[in-house]
């Protein structure tokens, strides 16, 4: 059979077994893979469109301060230009990636906003409880918490993942989203918004990310409780499970071959670029989600429905 899907789209084994040709999908890069967690934007191709020009921000955060865990690429830059469009000024804790990040800062200052870059492992928590203290000293105040920083690695049986990998992802992806909301929330007032990062895996169960998938479903369950337990002090607290989307992630976890067949199993056979979920971002950490909290938005072009 003449297959158009690459391998790696999760349903190839299945497409190929019952002798199915499949949907035509878009490729939106190809085949390409990156040696270090959690990834390089600079260096990919195509470069992920994280800024959408037809944007136009309206005041909707509008002297706020946001703190966006991995903000210097990916999903997490995306987020730190809508919410400078909205009048915000962002506090980006990452890793090592400084060029990503300095490049990110460059280009929020020029657009007139202001960008805090700090950089550690928020797998800890002294840096955590740094990056919070220095927020307060530099913005005196935290209106909003992106908890968008993870890593993900590909491995084909449980067996495989290592106790090192499981520690890594656990620590990174659970740990440093609790140690640094916990700082956090010390200083977030009555109309504070707190937004996690899930995926799109904790609901159909990529089987090839078991150590991913178990932290983006615990997110769920705390982003969940937290929102019961904050909701009388008026604070929300919703997650986002993006589907398939261009960033630094996806070269720095898949084999190559993977690539351009990602997202290519969503009803609109395509992966995303980041600006594409700015507005989910800036939807939950305004006013407009007002009467929304504990709730997870998917923005996935219809790999799951439910």
């Amino acid at each position: 059979m003449d297959f158009d899907y690459v391998y790696g789209n999760n349903y190839y084994k299945y497409f190929k077994d019952v002798g199915v040709k499949s949907t035509k999908y878009h490729i939106l890069a190809p085949a390409q893979e990156q040696d270090k967690q959690p990834g390089i934007e600079n260096i990919m191709r195509p470069e992920p469109i994280f800024d959408d020009p037809n944007y136009k921000g309206s005041g909707k955060l509008k002297d706020k301060v946001a703190i966006i865990t991995g903000g210097d690429s990916g999903l997490g830059r995306a987020c730190a230009i809508a919410f400078v469009k909205e009048g915000a000024s962002v506090v980006i804790p990452y890793l090592d990636e400084h060029e990503d990040a300095l490049y990110t800062k460059d280009y929020i200052e020029k657009m007139g906003g202001k960008c805090l870059l700090l950089s550690g492992n928020l797998e800890t928590k002294e840096f955590c409880e740094e990056v919070v203290s220095k927020t307060m000293e530099y913005f005196g105040k935290i209106d909003i918490l992106v908890n968008n920083a993870g890593v993900q690695y590909q491995a084909d049986s449980l067996e495989e993942i290592s106790d090192e990998q499981f520690d890594k992802t656990m620590k990174t992806n659970i740990y440093g989203m609790f140690y640094l909301t916990r700082s956090a929330l010390k200083y977030m007032e009555k109309g504070g918004s707190i937004i996690n990062l899930s995926s799109v895996t904790a609901f159909y169960g990529e089987p090839r990310l078991i150590d991913y998938v178990a932290t983006k479903g615990a997110i769920v369950g705390f982003t969940r409780a937290l929102a019961r337990n904050l909701a009388l002090k008026g604070i929300r607290v919703n997650a986002i499970a993006p589907g398939y989307f261009w960033t630094p992630l996806q070269p720095s976890c898949w084999e190559k071959e993977v690539i351009p067949s990602l997202g290519s199993d969503s009803a609109m056979a395509r992966m995303a670029n980041p600006y594409e979920l700015a507005p989910t971002f800036v939807y939950l950490a305004s006013s407009d989600s007002s009467y929304v909290t504990g709730q997870v938005l998917h923005v996935n072009g219809g790999q799951v429905m439910a």
